[in-house]
């Protein structure tokens, strides 16, 4: 497995201009891999994103950022969802990313009650946009992983039975799981037990601590995550996910009140030093 951590630990958005300081920054910290979050097409060069990362060593993630006006499930916004998923993939390709991660399913907050029968229709119509974006990334050797997120910040998709059974009515190979342990910890009984359950459907995992601080130094079942990733044969990336309480925007959509950390290096440091360490 490959260690690595989103550049939305320490800022946002990651411009060019960002990547130029900060992808070597992560290497010399000793990680693996670079997430990048794709916030709006165009913040980042692509080729010199890639570029800087193979100078200094490192492989890069892209992760999708789904919001307001890209939401799946809205049929007004579907189209510019969809849209922005495909550069996402273009991103992918481009940067050397084997995944793409992401909430593929509404924007990020949105909470509302359905009937079953409502529920059915939106899978249905989701397995049907998702599966051709699952043509277009697999015919470049890219993978889509569908995260689920906790209650508090999506309605839709919350355990990782619920993002199977998506994964399942796409029945795409290019399309399976990313799992986040911050979200594993809040909706699920026993997270290796979710990690188990996603099986060879495990494209990507996300890791932050309880309290989305840095891991190891909460009460998450790392031992038992660790052996889960064991069993199902995950060789994939492992990457610290969390964000700065510096950056208003991001740290108000994540609900960050207080600082995770004494600084952001500290954070990745420690998280790092724990995950070598675990896996």
């Amino acid at each position: 497995m490959q260690i690595g951590i989103s550049t939305w630990v320490w800022t946002s958005p990651a411009t060019t201009d960002v990547l130029t300081w900060l992808i070597p920054h992560v290497a010399r910290l000793g990680f693996d891999v670079v997430e990048l979050p794709v916030e709006q097409p165009g913040q980042f060069d692509a080729g010199r994103a890639r570029a800087l990362a193979e100078t200094h060593g490192l492989g890069v993630s892209v992760c999708a950022v789904i919001g307001a006006g890209r939401d799946l499930l809205r049929p007004e916004e579907r189209e510019a969802g969809v849209a922005y998923l495909r550069t996402c993939i273009d991103i992918a390709e481009q940067v050397g990313s084997p995944t793409v991660a992401g909430p593929f399913y509404s924007a990020v907050g949105r909470c509302w009650r359905q009937t079953p029968a409502e529920r059915e229709r939106d899978l249905d119509a989701l397995a049907a946009t998702l599966r051709p974006l699952g043509d277009e990334a697999g015919a470049r050797g890219i993978s889509l992983g569908i995260e689920p997120l906790n209650r508090f910040e999506t309605s839709f998709l919350n355990t990782t039975e619920q993002a199977l059974d998506l994964v399942r009515r796409i029945d795409h190979p290019a399309v399976g799981l990313a799992l986040d342990l911050f979200h594993l910890g809040i909706e699920e009984k026993r997270p290796g037990d979710a990690i188990r359950a996603a099986g060879a459907h495990l494209k990507h995992v996300q890791v932050a601590e309880n309290d989305r601080g840095t891991p190891g130094t909460g009460h998450l079942p790392w031992s038992d995550v660790a052996a889960a990733l064991r069993e199902v044969g995950y060789d994939g990336r492992v990457v610290i996910e969390t964000f700065s309480d510096r950056v208003e925007a991001i740290a108000r959509a994540a609900a960050i009140w207080r600082p995770l950390a004494p600084d952001a290096d500290t954070l990745a440091r420690e998280g790092l030093r724990f995950l070598r360490t675990l896996l």
